[in-house]
């Protein structure tokens, strides 16, 4: 069942009209359209609430995919009533968490973009993010924290574009992940670009960014973790780095 994905033409979509084409046997919701981006590439899920025609709401606790990435199902928190199929109503993003993901996700790029070690894993939250990196010796965290917020002072544009599977294997630079590859066969591949012409940035990435890096605003390395001979974990937070 393909939703269409409004999301990844506009992160800021808070709200939208859909359709209920689907129930599966656990009770997660499939419509025709969504603005809830679904918890993939280390960035959760969204939350929020249905918007019924009677004007009441039903809570959605998570999105995911179903059996492929063009699937979306909405879970609904536990005790609530039935939709129907066909039914008509309105979504509503939790914004003030999504836009928190947002800028979080942004920043995990930032960091990427100054750390230039193999990825291998991360995730995005709310008010920390963590990215580790295949490397020994981590730098001073007060150097890698000044670079990156000079990156957002200089307010780089945002922007996606989508290159084909064969443009990528030529341009194999452009996967940082070193465990994760993006998706074969789903056709073309969607980059997320920082920088007039891709100056800054460009990679593979399904998930919601800002517009401009200045949207980011403050955030810093608050620990530097090894979790293993060649494996640093590095926690990014919102504000200032505390002085020490």
């Amino acid at each position: 069942m393909i939703t269409k994905a409004l999301f990844k033409d506009d992160a800021y979509l808070t709200t939208c009209d859909a359709e209920v084409v689907a129930i599966n046997d656990r009770g997660g919701v499939i419509l025709n359209q969504t603005c809830f981006y679904a918890t993939s590439g280390g960035q959760p899920g969204d939350t929020g609430f249905i918007e019924r025609q009677d004007g009441s709401k039903i809570e959605v606790t998570a999105t995911v995919n179903g059996e492929t990435k063009n699937d979306f199902v909405h879970i609904l928190a536990e005790g609530s009533p039935t939709l129907e199929i066909g039914e008509k109503i309105v979504l509503h993003i939790d914004w003030e968490r999504r836009y928190k993901l947002m800028r979080m996700h942004t920043a995990c790029h930032l960091l990427s973009v100054v750390c230039e070690y193999p990825i291998t894993g991360a995730a995005v939250g709310e008010n920390e993010s963590r990215i580790d990196f295949d490397m020994r010796e981590p730098p001073d965290k007060a150097d890698i924290t000044a670079k990156m917020m000079e990156l957002v002072t200089q307010n780089h544009p945002i922007f996606t574009k989508m290159i084909s599977e064969s443009e990528l294997d030529a341009n194999p630079d452009l996967v940082k992940s070193k465990n994760v590859k993006p998706p074969r066969g789903v056709g073309d591949i969607r980059l997320v670009c920082i920088g007039d012409d891709s100056s800054v940035d460009s990679q593979p990435c399904g998930g919601t960014h800002v517009s401009e890096t200045q949207e980011v605003g403050a955030i810093h390395i608050g620990k530097i973790e090894k979790k293993g001979k060649e494996n640093r974990r590095f926690r990014i937070r919102f504000g200032e780095m505390p002085k020490q």
